[in-house]
């Protein structure tokens, strides 16, 4: 929902997807169903006052989307025709990045026999984790660029392992909306992935001692995303910490876990955090 020429407007994702497309890996969605094919091809509006629909063609290149704007010539309108105010409030689709970094896991591998052999497969969550690792959207600088921008990042770290070996972003800011950027981090240099941070966040005598006391005293502790936020040429990992009283509805934001080069803080705010990390 967002706010545009005084309106509130609903914005929606659209997809065309098909389970035939040759030579294409195929990716479950659940529920049985599965597709080898996906494009965000429309972008849908709707007008939170009166109901107006209106369905802008995002990949007007798509075949079958051609073929849905044949059948429906009225429907699809222009991509151009989507109202500037509207445009700089575009994400990079969740559903798309998610399918994405589950197929980039094996299809970075660009040597054929370490293809086929898999000997170089990641992963966005380690096998028996709990919470699966899911993408985040945050406003950051990439490296290189003079200002920051809004981006989907999700982490990678080699199957069975735990540190960090690759990052990817998905770019939505309108001047580069739809890019993908990826950081290949060195094998031979250990760089902490989110399950290493977390075990040093577990490690912290003063951080454990205290969520350990708001749990004797029934409050439910509960540890928002790992966010791993590339700064310059280094790393910062950023974890939100929540407080749900035993009769309460709403968490809390109770304090803000910061680490980086193995150091780990805390505070009741972002600011006072990076105060203490730096």
């Amino acid at each position: 929902l967002v706010v545009s020429d005084g309106r509130l407007v609903w914005m929606q994702d659209a997809y065309t997807a098909a389970d035939s497309y040759p030579y294409s890996q195929p990716v479950s969605l659940g529920r049985g169903q599965t597709i080898n094919y996906i494009r965000n091809s429309v972008k849908a509006t709707v007008d939170a006052y009166d109901g107006t629909m209106r369905f802008y063609a995002a990949d007007p290149d798509d075949p079958v989307l051609k073929a849905w704007s044949g059948i429906f010539a009225e429907v699809f309108r222009p991509f151009s025709e989507l109202p500037k105010g509207l445009k700089a409030h575009l994400r990079y689709p969740q559903d798309l990045f998610n399918i994405q970094s589950e197929i980039y896991r094996t299809y970075h591998m660009t040597d054929a026999n370490t293809f086929y052999n898999k000997e170089d497969v990641w992963e966005v969550s380690p096998a028996g984790r709990e919470k699966r690792l899911s993408p985040n959207y945050v406003t950051m600088k990439l490296l290189g660029k003079e200002k920051p921008e809004f981006a989907l990042i999700v982490p990678f770290m080699p199957v069975g392992r735990s540190n960090l070996i690759g990052w990817m972003a998905g770019r939505c800011d309108p001047e580069h909306y739809g890019e993908l950027v990826v950081y290949q981090f060195p094998k031979q240099k250990l760089i902490f992935g989110p399950p290493q941070i977390e075990a040093l966040i577990d490690q912290n005598p003063e951080i454990s001692a205290q969520m350990s006391l708001w749990s004797q005293r029934g409050s439910d502790v509960i540890r928002g995303d790992l966010l791993v936020v590339p700064i310059g040429k280094s790393l910062l990992y950023v974890q939100p910490l929540y407080l749900k009283a035993e009769r309460g509805e709403l968490p809390e934001l109770k304090r803000v876990i910061l680490s980086t080069g193995g150091r780990v803080v805390w505070a009741e705010t972002f600011r006072e955090a990076l105060t203490l990390l730096v």
